[in-house]
């Protein structure tokens, strides 16, 4: 097809979300930004391909020097020996990180080479996958991590503007109150939106317990209140094997799989039934091929796909493109404000009365311009914190 003539890895740190309100950065993020890693690789004849990485919003530097280091198993391979070259990626990180940061890395490599090869087969990436028809993609928003009502409310007139009816906020089993009151704005108003809950646990050692879940479900028809959409990430990495178990339990529907890193172990989790919806990442799972590995075991398991999307513009897209090929029924919209979003984007998805309709045009529609890397650069200090204390947020009034 056409060979692989340069590939760099890129970093870029722009302002993410609200520097007062946003619960987010206030813990992790307290510099107010947040980096997005980046692999652009040339064709002969200078078609340009994009990939991203979750894992340079937490370990940028880890990031780059594992691509520098795998870089020389791609340069001068013919993009259209897509497979043989992410064999050759697997096989050089797979000793010391089956799962995990490498795989992080190989997703940008992976979606960087699909992007490539559907803009030289000329077919958006949909098609490329083996998508047949486009629709658009029912969207459910994503944010909710205010710490006051005040901040709360903008972020809902945010999603009822852009026609959306569900919205995904974080609230973890003692945050109650939180839970309830935006459940109530939901309704507030005609704005017609119900709640999801991202509980907040896919890293929590100890993880709350199946019981403490299910009570904090049962707390919104004690209260009068409609039950959330799905509860998303409830039971911590230790506890995962109880999620069948909860799954059965629960009358809410049951999310999971953003940090899962290989398509092989979400698959595991979807035919032992743990998820009502599954959530891969083609930014932390290997790419989209994996993604579009998991559509097919959750066809067989009669399992919900709703693709996670809480990277840039370039991750997002990737995203969406396997959804609309695998049949997703609902895509991840972030809500908190990140520019890298839109300035990756050559063509824009159209958001309409809540839905997302990707631009016909071939590859991703993502393109990497020297303005962006200009407005954009690497900032030292944008990397995210995880050892935080969830105290230095003062409690809000939530009633």
């Amino acid at each position: 097809m056409s060979r692989i003539t340069s590939l760099r890895p890129v970093l870029l740190s722009a302002p993410y979300a609200d520097p007062v309100g946003n619960a987010e950065v206030l813990l992790h993020l307290p510099h107010g930004l947040r980096t997005t890693g980046l692999i652009e690789i040339a064709l002969e004849g200078g078609i340009r391909g994009l990939g991203e990485a979750y894992l340079a919003v937490f370990a940028p530097k880890v990031f780059l020097e594992t691509a520098k280091l795998l870089a020389p198993l791609v340069e001068g391979r013919d993009v259209g020996d897509l497979p043989g070259i992410v064999r050759a990626l697997q096989t050089a990180t797979g000793y010391w990180s089956y799962q995990g940061a490498a795989q992080h890395v190989l997703s940008a490599f992976e979606i960087a080479l699909q992007d490539a090869r559907a803009q030289l087969m000329g077919v958006p990436l949909w098609k490329a996958l083996g998508g047949t028809q486009a629709r658009a993609l029912p969207a459910y928003a994503s944010g909710g991590d205010s710490v006051s009502p005040r901040f709360m409310e903008d972020e809902f007139a945010t999603v009822a503007g852009l026609g959306i009816d569900v919205f995904k906020i974080r609230a973890r089993g003692s945050q109650v109150a939180k839970a309830h009151w935006c459940q109530r704005a939901g309704s507030a108003g005609g704005r017609g939106i119900t709640v999801a809950v991202d509980m907040t646990q896919n890293l929590a050692v100890p993880s709350q317990s199946v019981d403490e879940v299910l009570a904090f479900e049962r707390s919104f028809a004690e209260a009068g209140l409609r039950a959330p959409a799905f509860l998303e990430e409830v039971l911590g990495p230790l506890a995962v094997k109880q999620l069948p178990a909860l799954r059965q339990r629960a009358a809410t529907p049951i999310a999971g799989g953003e940090i899962v890193t290989t398509a092989t172990e979400l698959n595991d989790r979807i035919e032992a039934g743990s998820y009502d919806i599954a959530q891969p990442d083609a930014t932390v799972i290997g790419g989209v091929g994996p993604v579009m590995e998991v559509f097919g075991a959750a066809r067989r398991a009669e399992t919900a796909v709703y693709v996670h999307c809480w990277g840039a513009g370039v991750g997002m897209l990737a995203n969406y493109h396997a959804a609309l090929a695998g049949g997703g029924e609902r895509v991840e919209w972030p809500v908190p404000r990140y520019p890298l979003r839109e300035a990756l984007w050559a063509h824009a998805p159209r958001m309409e009365n809540g839905r997302v309709t990707l631009a016909d045009v071939p590859g991703l529609g993502a393109a990497l311009t020297p303005a962006v890397e200009r407005e954009f650069p690497f900032r030292e200090e944008a990397v995210y914190h995880c050892l935080v204390d969830p105290a230095r947020i003062p409690p809000a009034d939530w009633i």
